[in-house]
């Protein structure tokens, strides 16, 4: 668990195609080449980041909380990590589940 998410925290994240073949949006940092699930610690902040982050068109895209004991193993199992943004998509923490 990283340094700004306590125990039982809910995160914020994006969701593709909700309700209907739902998968959390992830995203590629080129540079490190690492794939990652964007987290928010703060609703207002998902919403606001969601316009800076990669999607595809055609595709419904919605802001949902998740807890992070959730979040965490599904990340991992699909090699992604999880990365903590703020509402400018600045990286606040890089967490490998």
């Amino acid at each position: 668990m990283g340094d700004l998410i306590p125990e039982n925290r809910w995160v914020w994240v994006v969701v593709q195609d909700p309700g209907n073949n739902e998968q959390l949006l992830g995203q590629k940092d080129e540079s490190k080449d690492i794939s990652f699930i964007p987290a928010f610690l703060e609703k207002e902040d998902a919403i606001q980041g969601l316009g800076l982050l990669a999607r595809e068109k055609g595709h419904k895209y919605e802001v949902q909380a998740i807890h992070y004991e959730d979040l965490a193993p599904k990340a991992a199992a699909d090699g992604f990590f999880v990365f903590i943004l703020n509402a400018s998509g600045e990286v606040l923490e890089e967490i490998k589940p």
